[in-house]
């Protein structure tokens, strides 16, 4: 079990203390908070010393709970913040500008009060007197450009009059709020420093190890973002760098990888960064020759032998030409991708999971040239392989964790120059018959959508969607007809495939009326009424909408092809076995 040291301080107690020295380490972000936390943490503090603006109606025996503080100690014996960097920082920025505001009073609470401020920002010796040149925190952040200028000013107390960083637009921003308290309580301004020094509670947390710390801060962070994988790595790229000489280049080149990793991969369980180096992290696995169907977590991955991945010359390249890649995938970049190769990967963006980017990766990596570029006719190959097995996998074996074993296998036939056949996984024909037959295509089922979107390709004439814009699945014979008319002979034809296609969610939304008649004409943008709409850019829409009547037996009839057509793409694809 991990130890933890836990014991509620006053601020005093816990920013006075000799031994503490804390240290912002290199793999947190910056400085974030802005005027509007500033002006938060403020109000919080004024109204609690201050109730009512009562100076005699609070209680000397009242606390404040300001929060949390999670950290660890290095090896160097400094206490890294995992947990409470935005709060302790403008902590000290508030105290720093009540420092400087007492230098012109000589009143008794004033002089006491600064100089129990001195303890709480500068180290001190053995008689308590303080030593300006060296403070009680450091900031090694890497990519933090104003990170001195923090540091500076708790030095100096002086702010770069041009400079516009959080740092000192907050530090002007507690002067104001401070000469606004001065201007209404002068009397009792030391009250104000005297209770946030020692009746605001601080809760430190002090873990053995930065794993533990980091999986505190993951359990009581309901604010903020946590710290990243990443976040991690980069501290790992900064010091390989650093040994180099050559930091200030690394910076500039991991600011530039996170603008293309934001705007590439969307927010989700994991960051945009940590979605970057699992895929990265597949086509080193695939390298190893590594199997397994048991995935490490990514950072137990990547810390393996110190780091060694990240160490390798060209690894920053590497993880750049792969952002790169899927930025051009995330726009359907026309000058890198032929248009059967963006129509295609239209259709997995629609695939049941996101096993296929891991194993697109994969491909990318090992076939890329020099210009990192793919060889446009194997793409489309290997795009349609994966296409036909993926979709079909997942009707015939439910679940991406089953999908682990034939694509884990398959990477590693990638990177040996291997085709990609999945040979060893191959359907039989007529047990995958019946389970089309026999599956429930719901709405609420990925491949249901994958299945239709799929389809909607297999017209020559579909052209390319923009992937940003929202496709519905759209009941061309809609349920409410059914209660109404009670057309259908089987109320499960409803959810066929045949009954189903993709359609622009603004159309869907106005073709929801229950007549067929109406609907058609929906679809091809005319309307009963005033001026007509845009009609749907799916190419079979405007098939179906010459049709005169929709009923059973074209839900049927449609459902068979789309059930063959897949089928004639597995055998194209040499994915099916002769059925006996």
């Amino acid at each position: 079990m991990s130890k933890l040291s836990v014991d509620q301080k006053t601020i005093y107690s816990l920013l006075s203390d000799k031994k503490i020295s804390f240290l912002i380490p290199d793999y947190q972000r910056p400085y974030a908070w802005d005027e509007e936390q500033c002006q938060t943490l403020w109000d919080d503090i004024f109204l609690f010393s201050f109730p009512n603006n009562n100076y005699e109606a609070f209680d000397e025996n009242e606390e404040y709970f300001l929060g949390s503080i999670v950290t660890y100690k290095n090896q160097d014996g400094k206490s890294e913040v995992i947990d409470g960097q935005q709060r302790l920082t403008t902590l000290l920025l508030i105290l720093r500008a009540f420092y400087d505001k007492f230098s012109n009073m000589q009143d008794q609470n004033s002089k006491l009060t600064r100089e129990r401020i001195e303890q709480c920002i500068w180290k001190t010796d053995t008689f308590g007197a303080a030593d300006k040149s060296m403070l009680k925190i450091n900031s090694e952040v890497a990519t933090d450009d104003d990170k001195q200028e923090f540091l500076d000013l708790l030095k100096t107390g002086q702010a770069k009059p041009d400079s516009k960083s959080r740092y000192v637009n907050n530090y002007r921003f507690i002067q104001k709020k401070i000469d606004e308290f001065l201007h209404g309580f002068a009397s009792y301004f030391p009250y104000l420093p005297a209770r946030i020094l020692g009746n605001c509670i601080i809760l430190p947390i002090e873990a053995e190890s930065q794993d533990t710390a980091l999986r505190i801060f993951s359990t009581l962070n309901d604010r903020g973002l946590p710290l990243s994988d990443a976040d991690i790595f980069k501290a790992q790229f900064y010091k390989y760098y650093g040994d180099l000489g050559e930091k200030k280049d690394f910076i500039e080149r991991w600011k530039e990888l996170e603008e293309v990793a934001r705007l590439t991969f969307p927010s989700g369980n994991a960051s945009p960064m940590d979605e970057l180096f699992a895929r990265y992290m597949y086509f080193l696995r695939a390298k190893e020759g590594n199997r397994s169907t048991t995935t490490e977590a990514l950072r137990k991955f990547y810390e393996r032998d110190k780091y060694k991945y990240l160490k390798q010359p060209g690894a920053m390249d590497v993880l750049k030409a792969l952002a790169l890649f899927w930025k051009s995938v995330r726009h359907q970049d026309k000058d890198r991708f032929s248009d059967d190769v963006r129509k295609r990967l239209f259709v997995l963006n629609y695939a049941p999971n996101g096993m296929w980017q891991n194993i697109t990766s994969v491909y990318f990596l090992q076939n890329r040239k020099e210009s990192d570029l793919l060889d446009d006719g194997a793409f489309v190959e290997f795009l349609n392989k994966i296409t036909a097995f993926i979709f079909a996998y997942a009707i015939f074996s439910p679940g991406v964790n089953a999908l682990r074993n034939p694509v884990y296998d398959e990477m590693v036939n990638i990177v040996n120059g291997v085709e990609v056949g999945f040979s060893k996984y191959k359907f039989n024909e007529f047990q995958l018959r019946s389970s089309f037959e026999n599956y429930q295509f719901s709405n609420q089922r990925n491949v249901t959508r994958s299945m239709l979107t799929w389809y909607a390709y297999t017209f020559p004439e579909q052209q390319l969607l923009a992937v940003d814009e929202v496709f519905n699945i759209e009941h061309i014979y809609a349920k409410k007809r059914q209660e109404v008319e009670g057309g259908l002979q089987n109320d499960a034809s409803l959810e066929l495939l045949g009954n189903k296609v993709l359609l622009e969610e603004s159309i869907n939304i106005r073709a929801s009326d229950y007549r067929f008649v109406d609907k058609k004409n929906i679809y091809c943008g005319k309307q009963r009424r005033g001026k007509n709409k845009d009609a749907s850019k799916i190419f079979e829409i405007n098939k179906i909408a010459n049709y005169d009547v929709f009923n059973e037996d074209e839900i049927v009839g449609r459902n068979k092809l789309i059930f063959d057509g897949f089928f004639s793409f597995l055998r194209n694809e040499k994915l099916l076995v002769i059925s006996e």
